[in-house]
């Protein structure tokens, strides 16, 4: 019987995975993003800061399309290095995650090469490179992407705030040295001026008695954020772009590289001309990411809803008595190219332990932090559920694409592969995926 409903289950869940990634709209939209140098004034320095940037801008554009349409972006490489862009979080055909070397070849300096997206599913996504990820990220190229749903969303307002940190010099400049033998030993870069798209402390304006929609991304290299909304209810609707099986509080959400969240929030009638603050509630002294003002004007209402809540396709009993199929033992030791070497299972990219699993069949995958730092493992081409932390069961309603791993934790995920081909897993920190914690997982029949 258990066999049967366990069959039963998976049926279920391919069926359903079928239809909602069947087109809903046969509209397309052609893009252009052009990665290039240029320069970009922080509000404190009075010198511009040599950045790189996409269509000229820090962060670079933000793209709205529509779930179930096609997306074409020409990439144009303007810098005089190659580099990729891969679509963070979006499920699309392998041959478009941009991972050079895997799924293309590096776009060489003054080529272009086109990105035909699919979008099957709504949610906050972004791009970045995936060519010497540690400073092409760093000196600015990102932004986000968001993949709206079909119907009209009944909240008042949206917020898309993109965090990040840069490591800035007294002169204005970004500090030049990456992938320092102190950031490969410890948890990466992190920088001295956290901004929310761009901008140091932003200010956002908003009416009493609105609901409002907040998408956080963590664009950093390294640093991990704690938003905390004081004096204002938040609730979290969203992770890594698709809705959670429950809403809850945003309370001590971790947003580690890679992360996204939806907030569900409401003004209050009575909030006019008050200013609440997002602050960040990892770091060992608490500080303001951004202000929202709430506008001196009367109160309006926002229709009364319930947000998106999904099940995610992955009930955790899925994997009951399934056995684990690969265990990444996480930990540096001295070698590799850079002289300090990230592995999993002591083996380096592009040379490390890498599994090859099935197509449609419940997977089991451990990932066993033996190391002091923080490890945000992230997964190319799949959403998975985390089951256990330290050997006890996660009360994580919720799929994610990126997970972060603490100092000596343990974590299982599941997941169930819906696309072929090969996938690549790596941690966030970019330091250390470039020190090598980084590998492959091939997807077949």
């Amino acid at each position: 019987m258990d066999a049967i409903m366990r069959y039963l289950t998976i049926f279920i869940y391919f069926t359903f995975i079928i239809s909602a990634s069947a087109p809903f709209l046969s509209a397309s939209q052609d893009l252009e993003l052009t990665a290039s140098t240029g320069t970009f004034q922080f509000h404190f320095f009075t010198v511009d800061t040599p950045v790189w940037q996409y269509n000229g801008q820090i962060p670079g554009p933000t793209i709205r399309a529509r779930e179930g349409t096609t997306l074409t972006i020409n990439f144009n490489n303007r810098l005089d290095e190659p580099s990729t862009i891969h679509w963070h979080g979006l499920r699309i055909d392998n041959a478009m995650d941009g991972v050079p070397g895997v799924t293309q070849e590096a776009v060489q300096p003054g080529d272009s090469f086109v990105y035909d997206l699919d979008l099957k599913e709504a949610g906050t996504f972004w791009y970045h490179p995936h060519f010497n990820n540690s400073e092409q990220l760093e000196r600015g190229l990102k932004g986000v992407l968001i993949v709206e749903e079909q119907d009209t969303q009944p909240w008042s307002r949206e917020l898309v705030l993109l965090l990040d940190d840069w490591l800035l010099q007294k002169n204005g400049t970004i500090y030049p040295r990456f992938n320092t033998p102190h950031d490969l030993m410890h948890d990466g870069r992190w920088g001295n001026v956290p901004t929310v798209n761009g901008k140091v402390t932003p200010e956002f304006t908003v009416t009493p008695g609105e609901r409002v929609r907040i998408r956080l991304i963590n664009g950093a290299n390294a640093r991990v954020f704690q938003p905390q909304l004081d004096d204002l209810t938040a609730e979290v609707i969203a992770v890594d772009g698709r809705p959670v099986s429950e809403v809850f509080p945003l309370g001590g959400f971790y947003l580690s590289p890679g992360n996204r969240i939806d907030l569900d929030v409401t003004v209050p009638t009575d909030g006019g001309g008050k200013i609440f603050t997002l602050k960040d509630g990892f770091s060992r002294k608490k500080f303001q990411l951004a202000a929202i003002r709430v506008a001196d004007e009367p109160s309006v209402s926002t229709p009364g809803f319930a947000p998106p809540v999904v099940d995610n396709f992955i009930p955790a009993e899925l994997f009951d008595g399934v056995p684990v199929t690969k265990t990444w033992d996480l930990n540096a030791f001295r070698g590799g190219e850079l002289g300090i070497g990230w592995g999993m299972n002591q083996k380096l990219w592009p040379d490390s332990d890498k599994v090859d699993i099935k197509l449609g069949q419940p997977q089991k995958i451990v990932f066993q932090n033996s190391s002091g730092r923080l490890h945000p493992m992230h997964i190319h081409g799949v959403f998975f559920r985390v089951l256990e932390r330290n050997g006890k069961p996660a009360a994580e309603p919720f799929t994610r694409d990126t997970v972060l791993v603490g100092p000596k934790e343990t974590v299982v995920i599941g997941l169930v592969p819906e696309h072929k081909w090969i996938w690549v897993a790596h941690c966030h920190i970019l330091e250390h995926a470039e020190a090598g914690i980084m590998t492959s997982i091939g997807v077949d029949n």
